[in-house]
């Protein structure tokens, strides 16, 4: 069995076994993506798994990514979305960003986004930095959530 393969049936056995548990209706779809695995759950109780601003999607992820390094130290990360709500939060937080880099670009006012995770970090500085006279800084800070400074070069 290749890694991949070991990878995706532990993932999806260990995410199956917490859905299980919990009496929900559902279906996994495997698919793999840069940071390793994406397990995409379908089910009509899909507002439930996702909570509020997608916080049980990141407690499931927690949990299944935590299973899977007890039982492979060197596990790739899983990604768990459902119905494709984080795609859709991304877009939406794209979106928001490149119109504040417009702004930036019209008004020369630096301008900051509100406070964002490394993962969501990664995207704006990434989908930015594409931009032409754009540049983008993370404040300093020993928080787990920080803000980006959008800026004209």
């Amino acid at each position: 069995m290749s890694d991949s393969d070991k990878l995706k049936e532990l993932a999806t056995e260990s995410l199956g076994k917490l859905l299980s548990s919990l009496n929900y209706e559902y279906t996994l779809e495997c698919s793999t993506c840069e940071e390793g695995l994406s397990l995409m759950i379908s089910s009509p109780q899909a507002s439930f798994l996702i909570g509020d601003n997608g916080d049980r999607l990141d407690d499931l992820q927690y949990l299944v990514n935590r299973s899977l390094q007890s039982l492979w130290e060197e596990a790739p990360r899983v990604r768990i979305d459902c119905e494709s709500y984080r795609a859709r939060v991304e877009e939406k937080l794209l979106r928001r960003a490149c119109s504040r880099a417009e702004s930036v670009m019209d008004s020369g006012v630096p301008l900051r986004m509100e406070p964002l995770n490394a993962y969501q970090r990664r995207l704006v500085h990434n989908a930015l930095a594409k931009i032409e006279g754009i540049a983008t800084e993370s404040e300093e800070t020993e928080s787990r959530f920080k803000r980006i400074t959008i800026l004209r070069k």
